[in-house]
């Protein structure tokens, strides 16, 4: 049933169609406990079913999760590990339910650098939800921002190289066909948990005109009702584009 904060977001009836969210805080949330690291990324999980379900019943249409960066694989190989099998273990555990609901799984990033297991868990998943037309549920994984604009940058050379563009035909929209998010809108609004006032090579391209909303919250304790606020905040500003506020009223 609808809170009374989602009763008045719903009345403003300006939803953001994309969210972005930087799920950040999970170790500190642990560490804060006495408890290890993936005990943080295990309760994340929470928030993040909490979170795709508000997003369905609200009607955003996007909502793409940081799940794992280029440069988590740095993290120790412990961590990494369980991390791999908490992804893998929650896409089993919740992919029926998410298939029920609607929604649909897809992701962006090198899902190749992904272990087997996972990396199989996650194409079923899509797999199974690719026909659906609920919320689109994109997680990040294995996903770098700079990587991205590289591969982009790189298969433009590829196609001139062969003869298929020309340089001056380069453009924006010629960059954005060879993104990882080619046929998904650019986020109206990202955020970020945990108190870092950083992208972290998030959507780097994708993030020029979103606007962003930091929240000193851990992402284990970003609920739905921490989302709603995010939301109010966003419908309270004034999206210009470069323009001037005279120009937009």
């Amino acid at each position: 049933m609808p809170t009374l904060l989602k009763k008045e977001i719903l009345d403003q009836g300006d939803i953001p169609t994309h969210i972005a969210i930087i799920m950040d805080g999970n170790g500190r949330w642990a560490k804060a406990r006495n408890l290890p690291r993936v005990a943080g990324h295990g309760e994340g999980i929470n928030s993040v079913r909490e979170i795709v379900r508000a997003c369905g019943e609200i009607g955003v249409s996007y909502l793409t999760l940081y799940t794992f960066s280029s440069e988590n694989w740095q993290r120790p190989r412990t961590e990494v590990s369980a991390i791999m099998k908490l992804l893998l273990g929650t896409i089993k555990k919740e992919i029926k339910n998410l298939h029920k609901n609607g929604v649909k799984l897809s992701s962006i990033g090198n899902l190749e650098e992904l272990p087997k297991d996972s990396r199989e868990g996650i194409l079923n998943g899509i797999e199974m939800t690719r026909n659906n037309n609920g919320l689109n549920l994109i997680l990040a994984l294995s996903y770098g921002g700079r990587q991205e604009l590289l591969m982009a940058i790189r298969r433009i050379a590829d196609k001139i190289q062969s003869g298929e563009m020309e340089k001056d035909q380069i453009s924006e929209e010629k960059l954005v066909n060879e993104l990882y998010t080619t046929n998904v809108p650019d986020p109206d609004l990202l955020i970020r948990t945990g108190g870092e006032h950083r992208l972290s090579n998030f959507l780097l391209w994708q993030s020029a005109y979103s606007e962003l909303y930091l929240s000193d919250i851990f992402w284990p304790d970003f609920r739905e009702n921490e989302l709603i606020t995010a939301i109010l905040d966003y419908q309270a500003r004034q999206r210009r584009f470069g323009k001037t506020g005279e120009q937009i009223s």
